[in-house]
């Protein structure tokens, strides 16, 4: 969302921008219709950590207090950067997958329906 400044000569600094986070970068990350976590969560990560790793390493120290957790079908997932479907590469990076400062990443467990009737 852009500002508009009352003044023209107003300069603000922006405090949460990715310079501030000594070499790591913000990401939004939700999984959706499991409302145990009831928003997405905001984490460091160093950009260029592999995707695997974000989802072998860091997702079950987030979720995987979650019942359904133990039973994801990593193959089934679907993921969104953005808001927008895409496929990972697990090899890669976050930043060669797209995700920068940030990012808000979902994902989406068809095989657990998780919370009936959700929104999302």
């Amino acid at each position: 969302m852009s500002v508009k400044a009352i003044r023209p000569d107003y300069h603000g600094d922006m405090k949460d921008s990715a310079d501030h986070y000594r070499g790591q970068q913000l990401l939004y990350i939700g999984w959706d219709r499991h409302l145990m976590f009831a928003a997405p969560l905001c984490i460091p990560v160093p950009p260029e950590m592999p995707f695997g790793a974000l989802q072998e390493a860091v997702l079950p120290g987030l979720y995987g207090q979650h019942p359904d957790f133990a039973r994801i079908d990593w193959g089934q997932v679907e993921w969104l950067r953005g808001g927008q479907p895409f496929v990972p590469d697990p090899a890669a990076s976050l930043a060669a997958n797209g995700i920068g400062h940030k990012t808000s990443l979902r994902l989406r467990t068809p095989q657990l329906p998780g919370l009936a009737g959700a929104a999302f």
